[in-house]
């Protein structure tokens, strides 16, 4: 098992929770796009969206870059779920179907691999109907410090 920081000895689940909220409080980014935060674990997280008008781009369809945000916020959340401080080191991402105005599209992220300072996270992005939207895959960086503690934190 993969060592993690916990000064608290608080249990798995409570930790990743905490962490979420703690992560939550600090991301304007997430909040300002109406992004939420459904349910969290020990390297897992599901995120929700709604694809707002401000979101259509060209095509008539979600921007991939607001696939992309709600992806790699999934993937956040799940790495930093351990209250060690991870960054993203590399994120790729596959559209595989539109996103279309009014769709609750929900992230689910899963841990593949977590040894030393690195991480692998899978993100499916699926919309109301269960539809797949997108892939994303990111690798996650331990940096110094904790997650509860960042605010603290030059």
């Amino acid at each position: 098992m993969a060592e993690h920081h916990n000064d608290n000895q608080l249990p798995p689940q409570e930790l990743a929770e905490a962490c979420a909220a703690a992560m939550y409080e600090r991301d304007l980014a997430v909040r300002h796009l109406g992004i939420k935060v459904l349910r969290m674990g020990p390297g897992e997280a599901d995120l929700q969206m709604t694809v707002s008008e401000i979101m259509i781009q060209g095509h008539n369809s979600c921007h991939g870059g607001y696939l992309f945000t709600l992806a790699d916020s999934a993937f956040a959340y799940a790495c930093n779920s351990y209250d060690d401080a991870c960054v993203a080191l590399g994120c790729s991402i596959d559209y595989i179907a539109p996103g279309r105005l009014g769709d609750v599209l929900t992230a689910r992220a899963t841990q593949v691999s977590r040894s030393g300072r690195t991480g692998n996270y899978d993100v499916r992005i699926e919309n109301q109907h269960g539809q797949l939207i997108a892939v994303f895959h990111g690798k996650s960086y331990k940096i110094r410090g904790t997650v509860r503690q960042q605010e603290n934190q030059a």
